[in-house]
Formats: structure tokens, C-alpha cells, sequence
């Protein structure tokens, strides 16, 4: 699936494509740039049905700190200089397991939010370990990698709505 995300800049439509993505994050986090470029692919036409969005009023919570979509976020939200992005370890859901419960991501623009939860299947325990685990060696370093890229792969090749499901758009308290 070749999708693209759009977003109004000043006045001016862009549009990033996930190779985009990758070019200004480079090879380090390619599963977190694929879930970021997800999220933004499903929330951004909840947000403003008649979109596009701009960009520089986008604000990003989310409970997942990874590389890869803080780097997506900034390079298609501006959100990061913006200081419209924020890590914020209490909107993890532990009820939904370790493979799940970072993976929560709250998106608002102009009074409208929603909530976006990833649906099983698209991270592994083993990916989860090797993610936490302090020191790795170089052969977990190297399978490491593969599992991200495997993610990646697994997560760009859906539809955001199938990756993601998102809580009903409703209004943003603040």
C-alpha cells in the first residue's frame, strides 16, 4: 500500500510518503516510523474530515517514545520543535499487555481528538524484550533489527484501519 499523508502548511498542501519518512529518520526505528505514519493515516481524516490538517496545530500525546515516531510526528506535525509532542508514560494501557500497552496514541486538533489503540498481531513479545533489554549483544542488536524491519513491513503493508483502531473523534478538552 502506497499511502501518502497530507497536511496544510501555511497555506500550502504537502504530502509525505512513508519513504519520506524513512529518508529524514533514517535506518534506526523503521517499525516506529511505520506506526507513526499509521496513526497520522488514521487520524488525521477523523480530525478534520474535510482536511488537511494543518500541521503546525496537530498535538500528539503518546505513551510510546520510540525514535521512529518522534521522527515521523516531527517531520509531517512539526510537533517536536512545536512543543505540541509529548511522551507520557501514564497513558499506557498495562491491562492490554506488553506488546499492546504503549501503544497509545492521542491526537487533537481544533477542539476535535481521538485516541488510537494498536490491534494485536503487529508487535511481538520478542521484539518487546529485545526493545527493553539494556546492553544488548551484537547478535541481539542484529535479530533486533530484523524484528523492526519485519514490523515495519507488517504495519505498512494494512490499512491504517486495520493496524489501528481509533475512539469515536470527539471534542478536546484543552
Amino acid at each position: 500500500m502506497s499511502a501518502t499523508l497530507e497536511v496544510v502548511d501555511h497555506g500550502r498542501r504537502l504530502a509525505f510518503s512513508f519513504a519520506d519518512v524513512l529518508k529524514y529518520h533514517g535506518p534506526g526505528s523503521p517499525g516506529g516510523a511505520a506506526h507513526a505514519f499509521k496513526v497520522l493515516e488514521r487520524a488525521l481524516p477523523l480530525l478534520d474530515p474535510d482536511g488537511p490538517c494543518e500541521r503546525r496545530e496537530i498535538v500528539v500525546e503518546t505513551a510510546f517514545g520510540g525514535p521512529g515516531a518522534h521522527d515521523a510526528f516531527e517531520m509531517v506535525t512539526r510537533a517536536v520543535t512545536g512543543d505540541r509532542f509529548r511522551v507520557d508514560p501514564a497513558l499506557a494501557r498495562p491491562e492490554r499487555g506488553r506488546t499492546l500497552e504503549r501503544f497509545v496514541f492521542r491526537l487533537a486538533y481544533r477542539g476535535r481528538a481521538t485516541t488510537l489503540l494498536l490491534r494485536e498481531g503487529f508487535v511481538s513479545e520478542e521484539f518487546v524484550d529485545l526493545a527493553r533489554t539494556e546492553d544488548l549483544t551484537r547478535e541481539q542488536e542484529r535479530r533486533l533489527d530484523v524484528l523492526k524491519l519485519d514490523m515495519a513491513d507488517r504495519v505498512m503493508s494494512r490499512r491504517a484501519a486495520e493496524v489501528y483502531d481509533a475512539a469515536p473523534a470527539g471534542t478536546s478538552g484543552g
